[in-house]
């Protein structure tokens, strides 16, 4: 009979991500980061994560309404989370919300195309991606 290791495995699981873009002209079709949205469905984690930055945005579009575009990430987050603000889409399951924040639209809040990657866990890994995606280098 084999002697059980006393190391942990670490279960890998696949998740999907995506960028959540701020394109202030859409017929420009520029772009700045400002979040990640990250779906794992075999650890039952959706999360999003935000960060404007305003000094960038700005710079794009000097016109850009601050305080709207915050709310369209406040909203982002809070569906992703699954919070009872989010209303209805709030209440939908995991997949069906990562696929509506995820899915194409012609609006100054879009999201790259969906990506896919492997985990060991799901405890850093929005903010990791957030850091690596979004967050300018200094």
């Amino acid at each position: 009979m084999p002697i059980a290791s006393k190391r942990r495995q670490r279960v890998r699981a696949s998740f999907d991500y995506a960028v959540i873009r701020i394109v202030p002209r859409v017929e420009r079709e520029e772009f700045i980061n400002a979040g990640v949205i990250v779906l794992c469905l075999e650890k039952r984690y959706l999360a999003a994560k935000t960060m404007l930055d305003e000094e960038r945005l700005k710079a794009l579009w000097p016109q850009a309404d601050l305080g709207a575009i915050r709310l369209h990430l406040e909203a982002v987050e809070k569906i992703a989370a699954g919070d009872e603000s989010a209303g209805p889409l709030g209440k939908m399951e995991l997949k069906a919300r990562f696929h509506w924040l995820t899915s194409p639209r012609s609006t100054i809040l879009q999201t790259g195309p969906v990506r896919t990657g492997v985990c060991e866990g799901t405890e850093d890994l929005v903010e990791s991606l957030l850091r690596q995606l979004v967050i300018a280098n200094p």
